[in-house]
């Protein structure tokens, strides 16, 4: 077994609550959610259409599957670009969470990671982060 690295990022809050949809697998993906400037993100997979966006986006038609209880989500960031030769980031971060019970949504870019969580579990997920030695910033 190799020697443990001790990982520790700096990490950074999104301004603004997001929330996770589902969508039937045939469905385009809506002009609402992509807002210039707005975070988004779409994975078509299977049988579904998984969007993340603003919930100050959200339309209040029945078209969205899976909205009700599925947020508000308040969202984190690795605030620096990650090399892609790093090993165990994402375990550094969901290891303390999941010790603090604290269910995650991960979306990952080529430069970062961001780590959605429920708005309820906000404080928690900040407090089992900072004690296992990330900062925010």
């Amino acid at each position: 077994m190799g020697k443990e690295q001790s990982i520790a990022v700096r990490l950074a809050w999104l301004d603004r609550p997001l929330a996770i949809c589902r969508l039937p697998a045939s469905s385009s993906v809506p002009e609402w959610a992509m807002r210039p400037g707005a975070f988004f993100c779409a994975v078509r997979a299977g049988e579904e259409l998984s969007l993340v966006c603003e919930v100050a986006l959200l339309p209040g038609g029945d078209e969205i599957v899976g909205r009700d209880g599925e947020g508000p989500f308040l969202a984190f960031r690795v605030a620096d670009p990650l090399d892609f030769s790093l090993v165990g980031v994402l375990a550094s971060l969901l290891v303390p969470m999941a010790a603090a019970g604290v269910s995650v949504f991960v979306v990952s870019t080529y430069d970062t990671d961001y780590l959605l969580v429920r708005e309820g579990q906000s404080g928690a997920a900040a407090a089992a982060l900072t004690g296992a030695g990330h900062e925010f910033v």
